[in-house]
């Protein structure tokens, strides 16, 4: 009877200890999920970045090419028949109004030479004529040399008046309305130089292919500007002041870019996908037109490509 209580005490032991083992073998596998379950929770946030909108000034504006020319130039023309004795003038030199620039000796001198100086002496003759520039500017063309004989009337040199000097500006002529006269325009000089010039006046003709205008863009600059020199022109559209405004790359399109979103959280861990207007688009900022965000708004900014409609999100710095 001794034996039996003794062994029925010892199975119930085994069998306490067995049920033990098991409820924390199990707390322990509960535990393990719910922290394998908390692990692949935090794995499927996206890390992210995230911005407000700002009020900035935004101006929408266009580049054209401007080629500086020279539209008046003027021809130096031989006034007698003769041979040219000397000549002042270079290609590419900037010469003065009055400034001599040949000497010509007429044909009727260059027979006689000196002979009626010796037969009288007080008749002071040399039979040259001097041709002087017109007008201040830059010798462009020089089609005689010294020794060359040439008629009156003969083209001796071109002279490219600076006064004249401007840039030509191409215009699409559907952009016309953007441009009045008077209206100042900024030029890039390929090595960087800025100038600021003002729409004068349009040529009266539009090319046939490109169906552009010329604007004609007077400068003042102290700097020598050569000839056929293609300029930047940048053209104003449209500015605003304190508009609401986000980065670019907070600002998501589908393949053919009519239709724009952001991801906006609606609490810490949570995106989800906003439909945008967008306006202007100047260096890397979009005006935002609809819907109104306000300053607290949290809008992703990196991160966001890829993101579904509602997406889990971890911010980070």
């Amino acid at each position: 009877m001794k034996t039996s209580i003794i062994s029925h005490f010892r199975h119930t032991s085994l069998s306490i200890i067995m049920g033990m083992s098991v409820l924390l073998f199990s707390c322990k596998g509960g535990a393990d999920k719910a922290a394998d379950d908390e692990d692949a929770a935090i794995k499927a946030q996206t890390p992210v970045t995230v911005t407000s909108v700002n009020d900035s000034s935004m101006v929408d504006y266009i580049d054209l090419n401007a080629t500086s020319a020279f539209l008046q130039k003027s021809i130096v023309k031989a006034n007698a028949i003769g041979y040219i004795q000397k000549v002042n003038a270079q290609i590419g030199h900037f010469v003065n109004k009055g400034e001599v620039l040949f000497t010509i000796k007429t044909k009727e001198a260059q027979a006689i030479g000196n002979s009626i100086n010796i037969l009288d002496t007080t008749f002071k003759f040399s039979g040259e004529n001097k041709i002087k520039a017109n007008q201040h500017g830059y010798i462009t063309q020089l089609l005689h040399q010294q020794g060359d004989y040439v008629q009156d009337g003969d083209q001796l040199a071109i002279i490219s008046d600076r006064a004249s000097f401007v840039f030509l500006m191409q215009l699409p002529y559907e952009l016309r309305g953007y441009v009045k006269d008077g209206q100042n325009v900024q030029l890039s000089l390929p090595d960087g130089t800025k100038l600021t010039g003002m729409a004068t006046s349009s040529m009266p003709t539009v090319d046939t292919v490109s169906q552009t205008q010329s604007i004609v863009i007077k400068v003042n600059s102290s700097k020598s500007i050569p000839e056929n020199l293609v300029a930047k022109a940048r053209i104003v559209k449209s500015a605003k002041n304190n508009t609401a405004s986000l980065p670019k790359s907070a600002v998501l399109s589908n393949e053919t870019q009519t239709e724009f979103w952001v991801m906006k959280l609606i609490n810490p861990t949570t995106a989800v996908k906003t439909p945008v207007k967008k306006g202007i688009e100047t260096g890397d900022r979009i005006e935002i037109l609809s819907p109104k965000f306000s300053a607290q708004d949290k809008i992703v900014v990196t991160g966001n490509y890829g993101l579904a409609d509602t997406a889990k999100v971890k911010i980070v710095q």
